[in-house]
């Protein structure tokens, strides 16, 4: 639960659902993603954090940069159980049609 209460924390910022919109196409240096933005870049580093905190993204070092990637199946599982929860039934429904 906790988790999912970060989750949606962090998605609730519009920057922060733009910065995994950046990252969706692959992995970005904190400085490229940024270089984005007209925010500051230490701003930009603390909605990195939440979105790190939230595990909806994670990072590496490479010499002195840090080059951050999209956790998607993170998000998508946190959407799912809330989903699930929420309309068990659409989600019985869809599956059935699938098949």
């Amino acid at each position: 639960m906790i988790i999912a209460v970060r989750v949606f924390r962090a998605l609730a910022d519009p920057t922060r659902r733009q910065i995994l919109e950046e990252l969706k196409h692959g992995p970005l240096p904190a400085g490229e993603i940024a270089s984005r933005f007209p925010v500051s870049a230490p701003t930009i580093s603390r909605h990195l954090s939440l979105l790190e905190t939230a595990g909806l993204v994670s990072y590496h070092r490479e010499a002195n940069r840090l080059i951050y990637e999209a956790n998607s199946e993170s998000l998508a599982s946190v959407l799912n159980a809330f989903l699930s929860a929420v309309c068990p039934t659409q989600i019985r429904e869809r599956k059935r049609r699938k098949k």
